[in-house]
């Protein structure tokens, strides 16, 4: 009886997930294989005032509304569902205990643990009946790298920590020496490196920052993921060593977090084909992981390859302008960069070049103006930039030390989605571990110089 629940349920999801605002009504019928005393019917009949589509900020979302039967050969039903989704107000279709009229075995579509029809998706209830592909989200670079007096760290607080004050998507990727068109793993510096034997986050070599294997930190996302069940994530990683896909599958499977991955029902999604996070929360398929390069979908299709389903802006910016033009993959034309999710690279970085040293540092003096809300060469600058470039903000706005601001990164994704932002930024640390916001003194460049100098 078990598999029978599951298989109605991805039923649902399939049939729901591409509505689309033409279509006003409907009906889909599908025979249903299930261990039922007498054949069985699915039937799913919906009306709907809008689809999923991309939404400028501030315009009306739309109301579907799904009625599911499950009819007998004889005409007794077996399960009667109603679930909608109201406007700004969205509901998750929620489970529910179900009685029969005839002899037939009743149906349970309950789980555990089961997101709220009353719960915000992502933290905000707006958000329920929007494509995952149509929502800003704040991206914590380089979410490993958090180790206290470290000058290569982009980050302070843990990644539960992370989590908790709202980033929706964690990063690491290369951020030494410039990436070239042409370049493949051999010529970048990734944030994903073979060390004895097993994949590690390390913060360009590993003797700069060594977080550990990558399952200890997929292994806190699934644990969070556990204990907030209304929530999904993204997770996206720089291959520097040019691993095969399936080494990152062991460490997923290790981590546990192979049991909320999403698998894309094709390959590239383009933005119209993604669910939205209602359908993908009541899925339990709550975490999209993508890979810079080396992805192989037919191999391990849950691993999806980057820059065919999502671009960049310039990365590891020495420019204060920002700007948002396509960085890579190299060659996308505008129609096709119209047609795929985009992240917002504003990290400012600090570049020091000294003999064969050539390192990028954040820099961290202006962050409460690369992180601002407002003005020339804030975040929200570069938010507006893209939309009026675009006609759409990114998905995933990246940045350093995103705590930096009293919650400004998060106000800026909130303008971006349309909603307000209300909750209190950000998770307390020690005055010891905040970068430190005069600027690098002559000393400290020097000691910095020196202990990179002993590690080459």
């Amino acid at each position: 009886m078990h598999s029978t629940r599951l298989f109605l349920v991805g039923v649902v999801v399939l049939a729901t997930a591409h509505a689309r605002p033409q279509d006003s009504a409907g009906t889909a019928v599908i025979t249903v294989s299930a261990p039922f005393s007498k054949p069985a019917v699915l039937t799913l009949s919906s009306s709907v005032t809008g689809g999923g589509e991309i939404i400028p900020p501030g315009a009306t979302y739309f109301s579907p509304t799904t009625t599911i039967s499950l009819v007998t050969s004889d005409g007794s039903l077996v399960v009667p569902t109603t679930t909608a989704n109201q406007t700004q107000n969205s509901s998750i279709a929620s489970s529910a205990s179900t009685t029969s009229s005839s002899s037939t075995t009743p149906i349970s579509s309950t789980a555990a643990p089961a997101p709220s029809s009353t719960q915000p998706c992502n933290g905000y209830l707006e958000f329920c009946g929007r494509r995952y592909s149509n929502i800003t989200e704040v991206c914590a670079h380089n979410s490993p790298f958090n180790i206290r007096g470290n000058l290569f760290s982009n980050q302070r607080l843990s990644v539960t920590a992370q989590l908790n004050d709202g980033i929706r998507m964690r990063e690491y990727t290369r951020t030494l020496g410039d990436w070239k068109p042409g370049f493949e793993a051999s010529g970048r510096k990734g944030q994903v490196h073979i060390r004895d034997g097993t994949l590690h986050f390390c913060h360009t070599k590993c003797d700069y920052i060594d977080a550990g294997p990558i399952s200890d930190y997929l292994s806190d996302v699934t644990k969070w993921l556990k204990a907030n069940p209304n929530e999904v994530v993204t997770i996206l990683m720089g291959n520097g060593d040019n691993a095969p896909p399936t080494s990152y599958q062991e460490h997923i499977k290790k981590s546990g977090l192979d049991q909320f991955v999403y698998t894309p029902p094709k390959i590239p999604m383009g933005l119209n084909d993604w669910p939205t996070l209602s359908e993908m929360i009541a899925s339990g398929k709550r975490a999209v992981i993508f890979l810079d390069y080396g992805a192989n979908q037919a191999s391990v299709p849950y691993i999806l390859d980057q820059f065919s389903q999502l671009w960049e802006t310039p990365f590891s910016p020495v420019n204060r302008d920002f700007p948002c033009n396509v960085d890579r993959p190299p060659g996308l034309n505008s129609e096709q960069g119209a047609g795929r999710m985009y992240i917002a690279n504003h990290n400012l970085n600090a570049e020091i070049k000294m003999d064969k040293l050539d390192v990028l540092l954040p820099a961290v003096a202006e962050l409460t103006i690369t992180n601002g809300a407002d003005g020339h060469q804030s975040l929200g600058d570069m938010r507006k930039t893209c939309l009026n470039q675009w006609n759409r903000s990114p998905n995933f706005l990246l940045v350093d030390y995103y705590d930096i601001g009293g919650g400004s990164v998060f106000r800026v994704a909130a303008d971006a989605n349309g909603v307000p932002y209300k909750k209190k930024c950000c998770t307390k640390v020690s005055a010891g571990s905040r970068p430190s916001a005069s600027g690098p003194t002559m000393v400290a460049l020097g000691m910095l110089v020196l202990a990179i100098v002993t590690l080459l």
